[in-house]
């Protein structure tokens, strides 16, 4: 029997998956647990519908993703601290200070785990900071440490 599955079942498939099992595990496990229904033409018909839908909905992140990044670099993020001798920090710059500046001076919202810090940055003067905007989509923003 023909199923198309509703969400991840070990060792048969992925959620959205048309898959081939058993009668009797279809009809007395699957089906009745929610974790699938039958692969009817309908039923079929919706899937592809959704699958279309979901298709158009990542394209459309994506393109938004990518005016971010634009948006991202084109910008300056100026951060303030203390330095002492030769433009050494007291102590640095994090991807958390750097996230809260980005929304407060640009109105531009991003997650702290979003941004790649290597090292915390510790001197005064410019750095780019790599920034995870979409899973294939990276901008470089302008970190400038001046001195408070």
């Amino acid at each position: 029997m023909k199923v198309i599955l509703l969400k991840d079942v070990k060792s048969l498939g992925k959620k959205g998956d048309v898959v081939k099992a058993k009668d009797g595990y279809a009809r007395n496990f699957l089906i009745p647990k929610g974790l699938a229904k039958e692969a009817t033409k309908g039923n079929l018909k919706v899937l592809k519908e959704q699958k279309k839908a979901k298709k158009i909905r990542k394209q459309e992140e994506l393109e938004e993703a990518k005016k971010l990044a634009e948006k991202i670099e084109s910008i300056t993020v100026k951060i303030k601290g203390k330095a002492g001798e030769h433009g050494k920090l007291f102590g640095s710059v994090t991807a958390k200070d750097i996230a809260q500046a980005l929304k407060k001076q640009h109105k531009i919202k991003i997650d702290k785990r979003k941004i790649e810090l290597e090292n915390n940055i510790k001197t005064l003067g410019a750095t780019y900071v790599n920034i995870k905007v979409y899973p294939s989509v990276t901008a470089k923003l302008k970190v400038e440490v001046i001195e408070q």
